[in-house]
């Protein structure tokens, strides 16, 4: 009886050592992947989630900003146009046969 305790014991103490084993053989190929993941990123040279949202918000405001300006140049064009119209000129009458 003694000796069956004892074995499964060792049996227990052999799995769980396994276990702890196989534990931290997972971390360390997660750490491994991780960085040769990370080293491949870093090659590609991506951008940012955040990076890309700053720029597309910037362009965004750029195009509002340049439809803005080109209605005011388009104003501006429009009365310059009508400021700078030659004025007709006054009809001749032809002279009177006689």
């Amino acid at each position: 009886m003694q000796s069956n305790n004892r074995i499964l014991e060792d049996a227990a103490r052999l799995a769980e050592g396994a276990m702890g084993t196989a534990v931290a053989m997972k971390r360390e190929v997660e750490a491994m992947v991780r960085g040769q993941l990370e080293r491949v990123l870093a090659g590609m040279d991506l951008v940012r989630r955040d990076e890309f949202e700053a720029a597309r918000e910037m362009a965004a405001n750029a195009r509002a900003e340049q439809e803005v300006l080109a209605e005011r140049v388009a104003a501006l064009e429009a009365a310059l146009a009508a400021s700078t119209a030659p004025a007709p000129k006054p009809k001749r009458r032809k002279p009177a046969a006689g």
